[in-house]
């Protein structure tokens, strides 16, 4: 069976992350994309695709044929479009960050249930490769119990022009939501969170920098981001009671579709070897071994897949509503206090 989508927002985030991906599947079609300013030169790359364009909202939300409408607007939009579409029985999958408060994600969540709905948070780093491969290793059980895991997204971005905005236009919502994501899919909830958020470059600019930590009962997280780092960490660091495993380079699905190399064609989104992951355990007989550990092919696409099947098939969605929330409440709890602090979640 085929899904019939519709997006509002015909920017970055629908063509860089969203059409690549849905545009090449046959059990998807893409009808209506809405922009509050239409982009005629823009509109006219898709032509082969008969995707209809309009400026007029309701031309989307009124249209029988559209199950889902993905949201790909600024973080202040989503709750307000969100909410419309669920009120005109469209099934709902909203970018990053779900909502800018917890109270809203909870009132989404509660509309599209009463409707028999689906809404979930975009969260497409779930199949970045580098997460793909730590899940891999700790399905493995070759690092024993897990004490202590590492994640980062850093950059070396010096310059910061003023450019001011609120809490939910920093790197902790807007790179943090994706990290905590893929540590909430791993292990839930936590116990309890310490915070260290601040804007490092420019202080007139939301944050820039932030490392928080995750305490589970014998396991520790960190989440970190800084944007003048270089000389790069590892993305991913584990360290078990059996062995440790690290993993450098980012995900390369985003390098090539800025590239214009698109999912599908030849090689796209593959690690380079010089990037394998490194594991290095006690085996059963006590002997010390070394592995690498080839990348798994990230795809963002698998994300559309899943929701497709829990549309029409009534599978379970892969992002819960309440990974969302617990998400959420640890994003705005971070700006409820002066940092650096620890909360009991």
């Amino acid at each position: 069976m085929t899904l019939t989508i519709g997006y509002i927002g015909f920017g970055k985030s629908t063509t860089r992350y969203h059409m690549p991906y849905t545009l090449i599947r046959d059990n998807i079609r893409i009808k209506t994309i809405y922009n509050h300013r239409r982009k005629p030169e823009l509109e006219a790359e898709y032509a082969q695709h008969q995707i209809e364009f309009t400026d007029n909202l309701d031309v989307l939300l009124q249209d029988g044929d559209i199950q889902l409408v993905s949201i790909c607007t600024p973080a202040s939009t989503h709750y307000d479009l969100a909410k419309k579409a669920l009120e005109n029985g469209k099934n709902v999958l909203v970018e990053k960050p779900f909502c800018t408060t917890s109270e809203e994600a909870e009132e989404l969540f509660a509309l599209a249930k009463s409707k028999g709905l689906i809404a979930m948070a975009y969260q497409n780093r779930r199949f970045d490769s580098d997460f793909l491969a730590v899940k891999e290793v700790l399905a493995s059980g070759k690092l024993g119990e897990l004490v202590e895991l590492e994640s980062h997204m850093d950059y070396y971005r010096p310059e910061a022009p003023d450019a001011p905005g609120k809490y939910y236009d920093g790197a902790f919502y807007g790179l943090g939501v994706h990290m905590m994501d893929q540590i909430i899919d791993l292990f839930g909830r936590p116990e309890e969170v310490s915070y260290d958020i601040r804007s490092v470059r420019n202080p007139n600019n939301p944050d820039d920098t932030f490392e928080v930590q995750f305490f589970y009962p014998t396991l520790k997280v960190i989440v970190k981001t800084s944007h003048l780092v270089n000389i790069p960490y590892p993305k991913f660091t584990l360290h078990g009671t059996k062995g440790s495993f690290v993993k450098y380079g980012i995900d390369q699905q985003e390098t090539y579709l800025k590239a214009g190399v698109m999912p599908g064609e030849t090689d796209f989104g593959v690690d380079p070897e010089s990037s394998y992951g490194t594991l290095v355990y006690v085996d059963a007989n006590g002997e010390t071994r070394e592995e690498i550990v080839p990348t798994p092919l990230g795809d963002y696409g698998r994300l559309y897949d899943q929701l497709h099947d829990a549309i029409l098939n009534g599978t379970s969605k892969l992002v819960s509503d309440e990974e969302t929330l617990t998400n959420m409440t640890i994003l705005e709890q971070g700006f409820t206090a002066k940092n650096p602090r620890v909360i009991t979640l």
